[in-house]
């Protein structure tokens, strides 16, 4: 049965309040998030984030902040590396996520968090939230979008993020410092979204235990249909000398590094760190 001509008019006039409720929502989400960007630092500063020496390759902006160093390449609107020092202290950190995500003021035509929206991809940290979590402005630096790139929901929130959270687990239960090297590879050949941001066909990770010199790289693959990675994260070790190569950067290590064959990574009691968070956040705390 067709509605009466008034009641188009009221269905109309109820839909047309929707949809400026949805845009008064969406501003006043924006105005909530806006926040004063910072200026970088000049690269040298970020020496304690890449202790060993500075990434070499080719075709990236070097873009330093306090918490981490980024290898931006304009060209993919993608970071191909992002390096930082996580200290135990740092790994329980307390700052609420805000999901300010904004397009960094310093790069000139970069990724913008439009770029993302009606893919299906997540907007998916580099340098995760929860490692920048110690102090309110380098939360907000994380959510820069010269540290995203596109990840599919399975791995974002799947592998991905539980190695973000074994990291922490491993920094601050073994009470000791790691550096953490992590990027997107791609190339000719994959998709892109938005304005030309790339959808990489994989990503990777790489730490180094500053104490005891051993280091780790696993390699996420990242191809349609993307797959559950599950969460036995041995399965996605890699050599680091092949992962260098897919990435097509040179990573820097201390001179008497031990690289860890799989199943010899470092223990992590994951009910352990929840705790040891919300004893120091609050019980309402949780590990982004």
């Amino acid at each position: 049965m067709r509605p009466q001509p008034m009641y188009r008019q009221v269905i109309n006039k109820v839909n047309k309040m929707k949809k400026l409720l949805t845009i008064f929502l969406l501003l006043l989400a924006a105005t909530a998030q806006a926040w004063t960007q910072r200026q970088p630092n000049p690269p040298a500063a970020c020496g304690v984030h890449a202790p060993y020496g500075f990434p070499a390759t080719i075709g990236v902006q070097p873009i330093c902040r306090q918490a981490y160093l980024v290898g931006y390449d304009a060209a993919a609107k993608l970071p191909k590396y992002v390096t930082y020092e996580l200290l135990p202290q740092n790994a329980l950190g307390c700052v609420a996520r805000t999901n300010a995500f904004a397009a960094d003021q310093s790069v000139a035509n970069g990724a913008t968090p439009a770029d993302y929206a009606g893919t299906g991809y997540d907007r998916g940290h580099i340098a995760p939230d929860g490692d920048m979590s110690w102090d309110p402005q380098v939360e907000f630096e994380s959510f820069l979008m010269t540290n995203m790139s596109p990840q599919s929901g399975s791995l974002n929130r799947g592998a991905w993020k539980l190695l973000e959270t074994s990291v922490r687990g491993w920094a601050v239960q073994q009470n000791q410092s790691f550096t953490v090297m992590a990027g997107n590879i791609y190339g000719p050949g994959d998709k892109t979204i938005g304005n030309g941001v790339v959808v990489p066909h994989a990503l990777y990770k790489i730490v180094i235990d500053n104490q005891t010199n051993a280091v780790a790289g696993w390699k996420f693959p990242h191809v349609a249909p993307y797959p559950n990675l599950g969460n036995d994260l041995t399965k996605l070790r890699m050599p680091i000398s092949q992962i260098e190569q897919e990435a097509g950067v040179k990573f820097a290590f201390p001179s008497n590094a031990k690289e860890l064959a799989p199943g010899q990574e470092w223990a992590v009691d994951f009910g352990r760190l929840t705790q040891a968070k919300r004893a120091k956040c609050g019980a309402s705390a949780t590990d982004d």
